[in-house]
C-alpha cells in the first residue's frame, strides 16, 4: 500500500512540474504595441486627494506608469 501511495505522490509532482515547465511568459511583458510615457498624474493626484481628506499622507514608492498604444504605420 506505501508503494502506492508513493507513486501516485510522485506521479502528482512530475505532471505538477511539467505544467510549470510549458507555461510561456507572455503575461509577464508589455506587449510591443504599448510604450510607457511616464507617470499617471492625473491618477496620482486623485489618490492624493482622497487620501488628504482621510487624513493620510501618501509616498509613491513605484508610482503608476501611464501607458501610451502604439499604432503601425501602413507603408
Amino acid at each position: 500500500m506505501k508503494a502506492i501511495s508513493r507513486i501516485a505522490v510522485i506521479s502528482v509532482a512530475v505532471a505538477g512540474l511539467a505544467a510549470c515547465a510549458s507555461m510561456d511568459d507572455r503575461g509577464a511583458t508589455l506587449s510591443p504595441e504599448t510604450s510607457p510615457i511616464g507617470p499617471d498624474k492625473a491618477y496620482m493626484s486623485r489618490v492624493e486627494k482622497i487620501a488628504s481628506r482621510r487624513g493620510i499622507e501618501v509616498m509613491w514608492v513605484n508610482p503608476p506608469v501611464k501607458h501610451e498604444t502604439l499604432v503601425a504605420s501602413g507603408d
